[in-house]
């Protein structure tokens, strides 16, 4: 046990968030310097434009801490250098879910992967997310890119049937927090849902678990897929062209994962006349911002969003509770909530 732990803000957080943070675990002390960075906002931005000094101010700031909320301007690059200048550093919670992407670019040595305990934002993201890919599949099955469409050239166009819910059949890839709660609501309204997972969870609303060597196969029977995964070395470009070559026509496919578990290219012939992808809702994209010369943009049944669909008003308060009772945890001895895996930094 540890009497007290000095926590370091590194990233933007309300002054209302800071003081429920106090609540929460009196036995922190808090260095929050709000002017270092930029104003707190729902996404998280950071301050990029400091001159010199305020730069030597703010690395000062960071040396001070045995904790990071956050990491320092959401950079591996800058949370790298934070680490080599401070050897009293112990541990650094990442914002994101995915937060071990943010580690794995800092391109630390074994040395400083083993002596610090990296932490994510996991599960806080799972309603919102799994939100957004209800509505993904609902714009395929409902047909919203053809509403649209027709829409913008003010036409009534032709009636045609749509697929219910007790007929559709959903993959959900990847059964962590966001996928369980995601196969959870489609269930709810009547889908059958099939998870892909490397192993066997405990998963409500899924009728049965494949591993992932069988995605190809399960494309071939599903009529939608949500791809609710971390973007790692194992899972890049796992929506690959063979998998698409193998799937249902019509397939609908929704992204609230990381745009690089993607084959992009061979997305976007699938989505081309002929292809088996008949929608895709994109909360994320190989290349973030999306470039503008990508022909997603121009294609009338694709359906992009900043990867802005975990984002809500409750995230920084979540994001804070969490942190208080990991904060608690590491204070008095016990295991923490939603440790990287600093080999597959997931």
């Amino acid at each position: 046990m540890t009497q007290s732990l000095r926590v370091v803000i590194a990233t933007p957080l309300s002054d209302e968030n800071v003081a429920l943070l106090r609540r929460l675990e009196p036995r922190l002390e808090i260095a929050h310097r709000p002017e270092l960075m930029a104003p707190a906002t729902a996404d998280w931005m950071v301050r990029l434009d400091r001159d010199a000094a305020q730069q030597r101010e703010y690395d000062a700031y960071l040396d001070g801490g045995e904790a990071f909320f956050g990491v320092p301007d959401q950079s591996g690059t800058a949370l790298r250098a934070a680490i080599e200048r401070n050897p009293r550093l112990r541990w650094v919670h990442t914002i994101p879910a995915g937060g071990g992407a943010q580690i794995k670019s800092a391109k630390l040595d074994d040395a400083a992967l083993g002596r610090l305990t990296f932490t994510t934002s996991a599960g806080v993201h799972a309603q919102p997310l799994a939100e957004f890919a209800l509505f993904g599949v609902l714009a395929g099955t409902k047909q919203l890119s053809r509403l649209r469409a027709a829409q913008s050239r003010h036409e009534w166009a032709g009636r045609e049937a749509m697929r219910l819910n007790s007929e559709t059949t959903v993959a959900v890839v990847g059964l962590g927090s966001i996928g369980r709660r995601t196969a959870e609501l489609l269930a709810g309204l009547g889908m059958t849902v099939i998870g892909v997972h490397r192993r066997e969870v405990d998963a409500p609303g899924v009728s049965r678990i494949e591993p992932v060597e069988n995605l190809a196969a399960v494309l071939a029977e599903v009529d939608a897929v949500v791809l609710a995964l971390p973007g790692t070395e194992q899972t890049a470009g796992m929506l690959s062209r063979a998998a698409l070559d193998a799937a249902k026509p019509g397939l609908i496919v929704v992204n609230v994962g990381r745009g690089t578990t993607v084959d992009e290219p061979a997305l976007i012939d699938h989505l081309g006349e002929g292809g088996n992808v008949g929608a895709a809702v994109l909360d994320v994209t190989a290349v973030e911002p999306l470039p503008a010369s990508s022909p997603l943009w121009d294609l009338e049944n694709v359906v992009i969003a900043p990867h802005t669909a975990a984002i809500n008003e409750n995230e920084p308060r979540l994001i804070t509770e969490l942190f208080a009772e990991n904060a608690r945890r590491l204070l008095d001895g016990e295991p923490l909530l939603n440790v990287v895996n600093t080999h597959e930094f997931y």
